[in-house]
């Protein structure tokens, strides 16, 4: 993927063609074995103006891909989107970031031969313009992080030439560099210091207020602390010496006697002390937030999505105190939604932020949006942060709130997948499994008291179908209930008119955190939640929600693709002919039939049927005489 996207076998190039099939391709590549969704994959491909056979088309790319790939690359159906596995086979990217690893570590450890020459290696591995025959979408969402981590490994391979004192053999080189990348701020003190080391002081001088008006000019931002320093050094007449040691670039930033910044931020919310489940999920997150070892220059940006209730904040918020570690210069938190269930506006949440990160005199009193923006970037760059941003809605609301450079880690919750987390590891939570579910139950209700009636315990964890935030309420009011047994709430429960009312306690309330979704719907969408639950609980195709809504099949599709996007549906695999099929979670299902009383009867599973037949006849019929 380091240039246009290829496959080779036996070294010779297997031809196949095709900017969309390339683009399929590389985003499987990209995504490491996790799943990447159909959204993403639309967006990759189509950008904002997908085709109406959206579905049918990324089928049948996948397909072309089996195919071409063999047996032992492995393309799997994982809802909401597709995961690859690579098997034997070698990626140029993996290579290059194992080389750029070890690379780094050489240069920690002060061994600039062998640091030069691995640094070099992976430099070898690159081929072009990364994504050059895949579409502009996906080279727009991608190519800037491999190309970053190019610029990174080339910046640490000149640090390794420049302590071996290579500087004249290099000045042409960064020459060429500065004038290519003219904001890169370590390029240009490497630049200072080589021109320093040849007996140039006049033009590292010059160099040093080129750079000063160039970053006021483009950025409106005066120099960082390491131009600064370079520039001190080269005033006070220590930049011309070439002591051994690990070169500055690896510096962290400066610490205080305890190791810590003074004022380091700490606004992450309090652990869930009885976190149980996900351990995968977590396992993940942890690796995606630990620190870049590839030395790549990729920003750690993790995103975790799924329905309400199914615990993003608690993962997020555990897996953010068990990386503390990691983030010696503090952890910020802004929750996005007001508690109306409103975004905040991102002015709002950046004051919130400048405010953790440094004293607020130095923040303008406008609302300019722009300003602030600007602010933070500048105080949030080069900082070991950890900035988690809950319930995110959109696109326009996180993206003003992204650091600009690779050194703070974000981790996002939200309802679906955001493009604005470009590059982003993508972790979808689904509906915990019976064992974790009766896990959860126990902790929060207790042991003994689940124990003690096992069948009622049973019967509690099919009625909230593995939702965290249900098994909680449902642990909290046996817990609160001592003299109670489990058996009196789980009959209660088990009446699905009345088990949403039972869904509540105190401040929980599984109804209550579906409305915002419900709200944030276009009134159209609103309009047919209720009639689309009325399908049944089982997974139906557009072409059923067609018939059932009197819509054309495209219309209804567009609806159904909305509700999954707002996630209050679930995308269940295919029918025969390819098309998806949808699916209500059980309690989503009764909260949409709720809204709808009396004006959308549930018709039963066989009438269900009957209809889902019906509708996938005329859908073939039309298929047969499409002319």
């Amino acid at each position: 993927m380091l240039g246009p996207v290829e496959v080779r076998r036996d070294g010779r190039r297997v031809a196949f063609s095709g900017a969309k099939l390339h683009t399929v391709l590389a985003a499987l590549l990209v995504a490491r074995e996790e799943v990447i969704s159909d959204e993403r994959l639309c967006r990759l491909l189509w950008g904002w103006a997908p085709p109406a056979t959206v579905s049918a088309q990324l089928y049948t790319y996948v397909s072309r891909l089996r195919k071409i790939l063999g047996d032992d690359v492995l393309i799997d159906r994982r809802p909401p989107g597709y995961a690859m596995s690579i098997g034997n086979a070698t990626l140029d990217l993996s290579e290059f970031e194992k080389l750029a690893l070890g690379g780094r570590e050489a240069l920690i450890a002060e061994d600039f031969e062998k640091a030069g020459e691995l640094l070099r290696g992976a430099l070898a591995r690159w081929n072009g313009l990364p994504f050059a025959n895949a579409t502009e979408y996906l080279a727009d969402a991608e190519a800037p992080r491999l190309t970053e981590a190019r610029a990174v490994t080339l910046e640490h391979r000149i640090a390794a030439d420049l302590a071996l004192g290579r500087h004249e053999q290099i000045t042409g080189e960064l020459t060429g560099l500065v004038a290519e990348f003219p904001l890169r701020e370590r390029i240009r003190c490497q630049l200072m210091t080589a021109l320093c080391r040849s007996g140039r002081q006049a033009d590292a001088i010059h160099l040093y207020h080129h750079g000063r008006a160039v970053l006021a000019d483009e950025l409106g931002v005066n120099p960082g602390e390491e131009l600064q320093a370079t520039y001190r050094a080269l005033l006070e007449g220590t930049l011309d010496r070439q002591p051994r040691s690990a070169p500055a670039v690896l510096a962290g930033p400066r610490r205080d006697a305890s190791g810590r910044p003074d004022g380091a931020p700490a606004m992450l919310p309090p652990d869930t002390v009885d976190f149980t489940g996900r351990e995968p999920e977590l396992e993940l997150l942890c690796r995606a937030l630990a620190p870049d070892a590839q030395g790549s220059g990729r920003p750690r940006r993790v995103l975790v999505t799924g329905m309400a209730g199914l615990g993003k904040t608690a993962l997020a918020v555990h897996a953010a105190h068990r990386c503390q570690r990691h983030f010696p210069d503090g952890q910020l938190y802004a929750d996005l939604r007001a508690p109306d269930g409103t975004p905040r506006h991102p002015t709002r949440v950046l004051r919130a932020l400048l405010r953790a990160l440094g004293p607020m005199d130095d923040v303008p009193a406008t609302e300019d949006q722009d300003q602030l923006v600007r602010l933070y970037r500048e105080r949030t760059r080069g900082r070991q942060l950890l900035i988690v941003l809950d319930n995110a809605s959109g696109a326009a609301q996180l993206g003003p709130l992204l650091p600009n450079t690779p050194e703070p880690a974000v981790l996002v919750t939200g309802r679906t997948a955001l493009p604005t987390v470009a590059g982003a590891h993508t972790v979808a939570l689904a509906p915990l499994a019976p064992r974790d579910s009766l896990e959860l139950l126990s902790a929060a209700a207790g042991p003994a008291r689940v124990a003690s009636a096992p069948g009622a315990a049973s019967a509690i964890v099919e009625h909230c179908a593995g939702l965290p935030l249900a098994l909680r309420i449902v642990g909290t009011r046996i817990a609160a209930r001592p003299h109670s047994t489990p058996d009196r709430l789980a009959r209660r429960l088990a009446d699905p008119v009345t088990r949403l009312r039972e869904l509540h306690s105190g401040d929980l309330d599984v109804h209550g955190s579906l409305l915002p979704s419900w709200r944030a719907l276009d009134p159209e969408v609103r309009a047919v939640f209720p009639a689309l639950a009325a399908l049944g609980p089982q997974p139906f195709p557009a072409a059923a929600a067609a018939m059932s809504l009197s819509l054309p099949e495209t219309e209804a599709e567009r609806l159904l693709e909305a509700l999954a996007d707002a996630a209050l549906l679930e995308v269940s695999g295919a029918d025969e002919w390819g098309q998806p099929c949808y699916l209500f979670h059980p309690l989503v299902r009764l909260f949409a039939l709720s809204l709808g009383e009396g004006a959308a009867p549930d018709h039963g599973p066989a009438a269900t049927a009957a209809a889902t037949a019906a509708a996938r006849t005329e859908h073939n019929r039309r298929l047969t005489h499409r002319p």
